[in-house]
């Protein structure tokens, strides 16, 4: 499945999202499923703050309007092909809690992905929940933090961000809850950053990454030439910036 160009995804490892399958009983034949797809007021490092990322943080009430508007999707794995249940459906239902977001699905076997997700759950090889979304607000402040190298201690600058509104399109259950791999962090940070709109911002973590500049926003191409020099760049512009960028990465001759 393709990723939508402006969706950010954040992860949450099993213990933090307190999954837990729910019996069936009562009213109804089917299981369920309860949990948490993101927690308020955790801060998390997305990339290496102290280089080419941030810390993050989502605010207290940053599903509000969302939740009244939308009508989100509980995926695995984040493939639309796998839709386990919809708030629309009456299956799926979202709220949010003095943890974060709760989520509280049913869990229909007649779906044979779904009764493999109810095996891997119980065996847990499923380890986590996650959402995908659109930032609509946010913040950005700088922060002190104490670093540790060795047996010294000392103090760092970092951005935070905290999210305070978001358009959210589904959660899902993932395989793999934290960023194992570098590409899914760089893309959590271009996206961030790209939402965001600042140039210094990039600037700055480009130095580290210069596939962060993959990630900029291109301008209308009927109000500018992509190749014209912009105010406050040298001839070349963009591409000089990164192949400069390149060049200090990779120790290469200028």
């Amino acid at each position: 499945m393709k990723t939508p160009k402006h969706e950010e995804r954040r992860d949450l490892a099993l213990d933090a999202a307190g999954v837990a399958l729910r019996a069936a009983g009562g009213d109804t034949a089917v299981r369920g499923f309860d949990g948490h797809a993101a927690v308020f007021d955790q801060r998390t490092a997305i990339g290496n703050p102290l280089t080419w990322g941030f810390y993050e943080q989502i605010a207290p009430g940053a599903f509000t309007k969302t939740l009244a508007e939308g009508d989100a999707r509980f995926l695995v794995d984040h493939d639309t092909r796998l839709v386990v249940s919809r708030v629309t459906a009456g299956t799926l239902r979202l709220a949010q809690d003095d943890v974060g977001l709760a989520v509280d699905a049913d869990l229909d076997p007649r779906l044979s992905y779904v009764g493999d997700l109810i095996v891997n759950l119980d065996v847990r090889n499923v380890t986590g929940m996650s959402f995908g979304f659109r930032t609509v607000k946010d913040d950005w402040e700088t922060i002190t933090v104490e670093t540790t190298d060795g047996d010294n201690t000392a103090q760092a600058e970092v951005e935070l961000r905290t999210i305070r509104e978001v358009q959210l399109f589904e959660v899902s259950a993932v395989t793999f809850p934290a960023y194992e791999g570098t590409d899914a962090a760089v893309r959590s940070v271009g996206l961030a950053l790209a939402a965001r709109g600042d140039a210094d911002a990039f600037d700055r973590r480009a130095a580290y990454r210069p596939e962060l500049n993959d990630f900029r926003r291109e301008p209308d191409p009927s109000t500018r030439d992509s190749d014209a020099t912009q105010p406050g760049e040298t001839t070349g512009g963009r591409q000089a910036m990164r192949m400069k960028a390149l060049a200090a990465r990779y120790r290469l001759a200028r």
